[in-house]
Formats: structure tokens, sequence, C-alpha cells
């Protein structure tokens, strides 16, 4: 017997109740300690400053994209290279792993300068700094999938003689797909960082640009509201990827979807 009703909200539901959650804290804070405007906008400022400066926000937001896109899709190629180079390689794997660690520990701000010094201001320095922080969780995750392929289902391949690439096609990289689902989804989520801190270091366009030329002109309603369109872009990314994930590893167990519950 059920002892009360439980409300039950979609993804959809559950996130605009978070936004408006957060937005009336926002305005809350700002009413209750009176905070300058050049320090705290309200967030009606934040929304003028999105409608009036719509055109210039929407190009440069498209330019972000642009590049958060492009080095999301070379950082997957790139860490699933690694991984299955290092499955196959363990020669490689030795000495492949601590270059990745060290990859990880420098600083991405201190990578950006050289990386625009190297490639200019234009797209390839920003789409290879977001290449930079993507590829590293991809390829931990695809190769600890690869590795760790149950060792019976491999036994089960080569007893009906199935060559390296079949096992490799049809049982490892299988078994393999919900750890690079899960990196996918970090990837996803960090791929804004590297394209904005790209712009930050040397850029004419992007918003990481805005942000800073805004910053530097006290304009901070306009630093926030292209704040606020990185944000919607990084929530619609990882949810495009959650998405197609969910719909391509069907038979992956999903424990936000319980498959029956108790009365």
């Amino acid at each position: 017997m059920t002892a009360g009703r439980t409300l039950r909200l979609g993804r959809g539901g559950r996130g605009l109740l978070i936004f408006v959650g957060l937005i009336l804290i926002w305005w809350g804070l700002t009413l209750l300690f009176r905070v300058p405007s050049y320090m705290l906008p309200t967030p009606d400022r934040v929304a003028v400053a999105l409608w009036n400066g719509r055109g210039y926000l929407a190009h440069n937001a498209l330019i972000t994209i642009c590049e958060i896109m492009l080095g999301l899709g070379f950082g997957l190629l790139l860490g699933a290279s690694l991984a299955l180079a290092m499955m196959f390689s363990p020669l490689f794997q030795r000495w492949m792993m601590p270059v990745l660690v060290v990859s990880q520990a420098i600083p991405v701000f201190a990578l950006a300068p050289l990386l625009v010094l190297w490639f200019g201001f234009g797209l390839a320095s920003k789409v290879i700094m977001a290449m930079l922080v993507i590829f590293f969780p991809v390829t931990a995750s695809f190769f600890d999938g690869l590795r760790r392929t149950e060792t019976g289902w491999i036994d089960l391949a080569k007893t009906m003689r199935a060559s390296p690439y079949a096992q490799l096609r049809h049982v490892r990289l299988v078994a393999a797909l919900p750890a690079f689902g899960s990196g996918l989804r970090v990837a996803a989520a960090v791929a804004p960082i590297g394209a904005v801190i790209g712009e930050w270091v040397g850029s004419a366009s992007g918003l990481g640009y805005v942000m800073l030329n805004s910053n530097a002109r006290m304009q901070t309603d306009v630093c926030f509201a292209a704040l606020f369109l990185l944000s919607l872009m990084a929530v619609f990314l990882w949810q495009l990827v959650d998405i197609l994930l969910r719909r391509i590893l069907y038979w992956v167990p999903d424990a936000s979807h319980p498959a029956g519950r108790s009365a």
C-alpha cells in the first residue's frame, strides 16, 4: 500500500523548475544585499542585454558552437584511436600512458597561449584547445572498457575461430560501448571549456571574447548574457549526447528509470 503520491516530473519539467529556482535565488540575492549592477546584474537586466544584443551574441555563439563541435569530433576520433592502439599494443600503452597523464597535468591556460602562437588567432587554435580537453576522458574510459571485456566472451569467440578483427568488432567494441558512452558524456560537458579558454587567450570573436571584452568595459550584463548562452549550449549538448546514447545503448540498465517499483 502506498503511503502517499509522489509528484513525477519529466526531464523538461525538472530542468525548468531548477532554472526558475536559480533565477529566483539570484534575483533575491541582488535585492536582499543590494548588490551593485556592475558586480551582479539582476536577471531582468541580463534579459534586456540578451534581447538588445541578440544579433551580436548569436553571431559569436555560432562561432563558439562550431569550435566546440569540431573539437568534440576530433577529440573523440583521437581518443578512440589512442584507446584502440593501446589495447592492441602493450608496448605503445606503456610509452603512451605517461604522456597522457602529463598532458592532463599541464594547466590548459599554460597551453592556450602557445596554441595561439603556433596556429594563430583563428578557428584552428580553439578547436585544438577543445580537442585537448576532450580526448583524455574518452581515451581513458574507452580503453578501460576495452581491456575489461569479459574473458569468457573472448574465449567463446576464439573457440568459434573468430579472427582478431571479428573479436574486436563483435565482442570488445560492443562490451566497451557503455564505458565509451560515459567518456562521451564527460567530453560533452567539458567541451565548451577548451573553446572558451582559447577565446580568452587570443580571439576576436566567440562568446569567450564577448565575455572578456564586456568585462573590461564593465558591461557585466552583457558578460552574464554570454555566460548564459554558453551554459545553455553546454546543457543542450550534454542532453543531446545523453539522448543519443540512451537510444544506441538501449540494452544498458539505467538507474534513473527503474524497471519497477514496490507498492
